[in-house]
């Protein structure tokens, strides 16, 4: 039988040993915690300032280009400068030129593609041919007529070949099709060149 010493040694270690417990469950848990709290604020930081891309930040640099739009007769088209992102390869740049396009003139100059027009891509053959691939609200919603099937066409075909280098020729498509034409005045059947006669005539400087 335990003397009264004997059961006194035992009660304190089994309240050193209850301590000893409860303490390594508190770190436990504060370990836990410590550890929800580290993710969710990793999370919370990533969602709130994302990862810069390099590549993506290249991507975004702008530079200079030409495009062209029908002067006030429609008679010719006229340059108009324009800022758009740089692309390393041709399509994209390509894609990117004519999206300017189809924003329309900066400048009061006659836009040449109607309001609604999209672009789907561009894709560019070896041979230095874009096609250049339109929704389907480029022959419903255009115009019609020669003039304005011309101006929508060379300010397109010159506008990518003037500032993509290694694009010769550009082929109209839509919905991924060829097409007849775009409102049955020029055909598109083939794929066009720059037509450096319809650029407007440099203005005589005034004596």
């Amino acid at each position: 039988m335990a003397t009264k010493r004997q059961r006194r040694s035992e009660e304190i270690k089994d309240k050193k040993k209850k301590k000893s417990t409860r303490v390594v469950y508190f770190s436990l848990i504060l370990v836990g915690i410590s550890v929800v709290l580290i993710f969710f604020f990793v999370v919370l930081f990533n969602a709130l300032f994302p990862p810069v891309d390099m590549d993506a930040m290249k991507k975004k640099e702008k530079h200079l280009v030409e495009i062209y739009f029908s002067d006030q007769q429609e008679r010719f088209l006229v340059a108009e400068k324009r800022y758009v992102f740089f692309e390393n390869d041709p399509a994209s740049q390509a894609k990117e030129i004519t999206k300017a396009l189809l924003e329309g003139s900066k400048t009061k100059l006659i836009n040449t593609f109607p309001t609604g027009v999209g672009i789907k891509d561009v894709k560019v053959n070896d041979e230095g041919t874009a096609f250049v691939n339109f929704g389907k609200n480029l022959t419903k919603l255009h115009p019609g007529g020669s003039t304005a099937e011309m101006a929508t066409i060379y300010s397109l075909t010159n506008s990518i070949t003037k500032n993509v280098s290694g694009i010769k020729k550009v082929k109209i498509l839509v919905d991924g099709k060829e097409i007849p034409s775009i409102k049955e005045h020029i055909s598109t059947k083939k794929a066009f060149t720059p037509n450096p006669e319809l650029f407007a005539p440099p203005q005589a400087e005034k004596s």
